[in-house]
């Protein structure tokens, strides 16, 4: 499907691409499994980020995944207490539907390593540095990448 607008054609393919690597990482997810745990790890992530590092990582996210990414974040805010990954964990479980197929860890874990994977290193170099000590082991090592 072409909307006849390139940015949005592109973006929208930009999108399902993450989506089909969570999908392949995350099995038995289905596309709407994919996008659900997608965006219940980013706005967790979110959450836990100073502003500065929020809005340089949506830099780095395709325009698409950019709006769900910032969507309802109030930057005053930011900058939550969790600093327990299992309780980074629950959050992120907490906001996956009721059906979700999966456990909240497999999303935490698929989420963070695309994501790794499709921003530039630096970015998320970054990004791991500005979690705290304790939830920085949620974030993949630089040798986990592919």
């Amino acid at each position: 499907m072409s909307t006849g607008l390139a940015v949005f054609d592109t973006t929208v393919q930009e999108t399902n691409a993450w989506l089909k690597l969570i999908e392949q990482h995350l099995p038995p997810c289905d596309r709407g499994d994919a996008y659900a745990a997608l965006r219940s790890v980013l706005h967790v992530l979110r959450d836990h980020l100073p502003q500065e590092a929020v809005l340089s990582l949506s830099a780095q996210l395709p325009m698409l995944v950019r709006g769900f990414f910032l969507e309802g974040w109030r930057p005053e805010n930011s900058a939550s207490r969790i600093r327990d990954p299992e309780a980074f964990i629950q959050a992120v479980g907490q906001k996956l539907p009721d059906r979700f197929p999966r456990e909240p860890q497999g999303a935490v874990e698929v989420v963070l390593q695309v994501l790794a994977e499709q921003v530039d290193r630096d970015e998320a170099d970054k990004i791991a540095g500005h979690l705290p000590a304790p939830l920085r082991t949620l974030w993949p090592a630089p040798s986990a990448r592919r």
